[in-house]
């Protein structure tokens, strides 16, 4: 009884706190650029702005200034205003989608219009992050600028070098904020590039929707979901990072809503309280407090669900781990050129390994799936509580449903997408030949038998399989050689074009080479080149007439036919004779 009691004043503080914490001020100014005039558009920052703006509206923002496709004028009257909206706001929030460029380790954001013919125009064509960080200065409590920009930025290719040193590098630039309580969110960490992916929204504001406008949920932890949601989702190429600090207190963007609560608390209600708590937390530790109070029952049971999740995430990590080590340490003694018995060795180590990561991955997903399906049980149960056709959800006939622990994962069903979920992986190292469909055709194929070629791997390449997918994620870099056509060369995972300078050409060898006058190239080449080079004009030259061959003869003599003659039989009365005759 004393805990129920202890409870229950607890409860009533946090509503009372929850009352004042609504009593807050928020606004936001959402931007999102996706028809750039001057360089190719951009698909996703539309959509990803009007995800964000639902989501703050759904938060119940007292403001949300959602602008898209802006340029410069019209961004900057959209900062200006915003401005006077953050000047008595409590909260005040920045969302930017688009491009953004680092120049001499400051961040600009670009609008629809800008040209950026040279380095030194960002000054008069883009935005600074300096001028948002002033735009929502005035905000008395929390002061959020979230930055889905951190793309390859096509500007750059085409950018003029006013000044050798001034650096222009890839992504965004670290920042400091120097005023307290503000947090600056990338897309991607500081010199790293962020996805755009294949669904309609960027992995990044995808996951940043889910989890942002959680009530209650402290920014810092909200930002590590959403960090963890986009590493998954882009196979650890994407790693978003925030800047700045708050204080020890949780700081959500989303209160959470004022309840009426009697000191009279049911058990069960506590019970829900406590588990969506532990639920917050995710932690080892937290379930296990929550099923040291709460041993027993529907909530009980989901508890240990979600325990089994972790267990099985931690042994999927491990597992991950140790196969990545037994393959560099197979690579390390065929590079040293180790004894046959020691490779042997290490190859069976590696396939031990593998089986053991793909065994860990299947229960994993297993895992996960039975506590989500957990999850939809619970929320059903909770609403038919909520709506008065259930007294509590301890009954769980719902949990009866659930996928056993100790399943044969190993049974779990191919997903029905798995062509296009390996093709998506074919490309991401770079062995992929042709589009991304969800049909097995003769260029996957191809495809995978490039990766079995350059990754040593021995997969069926007629039809699709888990275990090569599973497989092909183990490799966080390229595997297959970039190959590029003629006249481009590789920049890093793209191919460029190949531009020679004046006075040079590209020859077939994809290089540039120096053009030459034709003297110095018939000098230079070989006889039976020279030979070629002087057959146009021998060629070009009128034929000159050969002798005949004939012999004519008159009173003068016999002389042979002159070139270009011809002997001609006439009567001359007395007899026949031979007349030369000239054309």
């Amino acid at each position: 009884m004393r805990n129920l009691g202890l409870v229950a004043s607890v409860v009533f503080a946090l509503s009372l706190l929850s009352q004042s914490a609504f009593a807050d001020k928020r606004v936001a100014l959402v931007i999102g650029n996706s028809a750039y005039q001057n360089v190719i558009k951009l698909a996703n920052p539309a959509n990803d702005a009007a995800a964000m703006t639902e989501t703050l509206k759904t938060a119940n923002f007292d403001i949300v200034e959602a602008r898209r496709d802006l340029k410069a004028t019209e961004m900057r009257r959209a900062l200006r205003d915003f401005a006077d909206k953050a000047r008595d706001a409590d909260v005040a929030l920045v969302y930017f989608a688009g491009h953004g460029i680092e120049v001499d380790g400051t961040n600009y954001l670009i609008p629809v219009d800008a040209l950026l013919e040279r380095d030194t125009d960002v000054y008069d064509e883009a935005f600074s992050l300096e001028r948002i960080l002033v735009t929502i200065e005035p905000a008395r409590k929390l002061r959020l600028v979230i930055l889905d920009a951190c793309r390859d930025n096509p500007f750059i290719k085409n950018m003029k070098r006013t000044t050798a040193s001034r650096a222009i590098t890839r992504g965004l630039a670290k920042v400091e904020p120097a005023s307290p309580n503000t947090l600056i969110a990338y897309s991607a960490k500081a010199g790293s590039t962020a996805l755009d992916g294949d669904s309609k929204n960027s992995p990044f504001t995808a996951a940043l929707v889910r989890h942002i406008a959680t009530p209650g949920l402290d920014l810092r932890k909200a930002f590590g979901f959403i960090r963890d949601d986009v590493m998954k989702n882009t196979s650890n190429r994407q790693e978003p990072y925030v800047y700045g600090s708050l204080g020890g207190d949780d700081v959500p963007l989303v209160p959470v809503a004022a309840v009426a609560t009697s000191p009279a608390v049911s058990v069960q209600a506590e019970t829900r309280r406590d588990y969506e708590l532990a639920l917050q937390l995710a932690t080892r530790d937290g379930w296990n407090a929550f099923l040291t109070q709460h041993p027993d029952g529907f909530y009980a049971s989901l508890a240990k669900s979600q325990l089994a999740k972790l267990a099985a995430e931690d042994a999927h990590t491990a597992a991950a781990e140790k196969a990545r080590l037994a393959v560099e340490e197979k690579a390390r003694l065929a590079a040293e050129g180790a004894r046959k018995a020691e490779q042997t060795k290490a190859a069976a180590d590696a396939k031990t390994a593998e089986d053991a990561r793909i065994a860990a991955e299947k229960l994993k997903t297993a895992e996960q799936e039975r506590a989500a399906a957990g999850e939809r049980a619970r929320a059903a149960a909770e609403a038919r509580v909520d709506a008065g056709k259930l007294d509590t959800p301890a009954a769980g006939p719902q949990l009866a449903t659930l996928p056993s622990p100790t399943a044969d994962v190993s049974r779990t069903p191919a997903p029905t997408d798995l062509p296009r979920q390996i093709q998506v992986e074919l490309q991401r190292v770079g062995c992929l030949q042709g589009s991304v469909d969800n049909t097995w055709t003769a260029a996957s194929r191809k495809s995978l038998e490039r990766f079995n070629r350059y990754a040593s791997t021995k997969f069926d390449a007629k039809a699709a399989s888990t275990d090569a997918l599973d497989a092909i994620k183990t490799r966080s870099s390229r595997v297959c050689p970039l190959v590029c056509a003629h006249g481009s060369e590789a920049d890093g995972d793209r191919c460029v074009k190949i531009v020679c300078r004046a006075g040079t050409f590209l020859n077939d060898d994809n290089e540039c080479e120096k053009k030459r006058n034709r003297n110095e190239a018939k000098r230079n080449a070989p006889r039976r080149e020279r030979d070629e080079l002087d057959r146009p004009q021998i060629q070009a030259r009128s034929p000159r007439a050969q002798p005949s061959g004939q012999i004519v003869c008159d009173n003068a003599g016999c002389r042979p036919v002159r070139p270009g003659c011809r002997l001609v039989s006439r009567d001359m009365r007395i007899g026949l004779t031979n007349v030369e005759v000239c054309n």
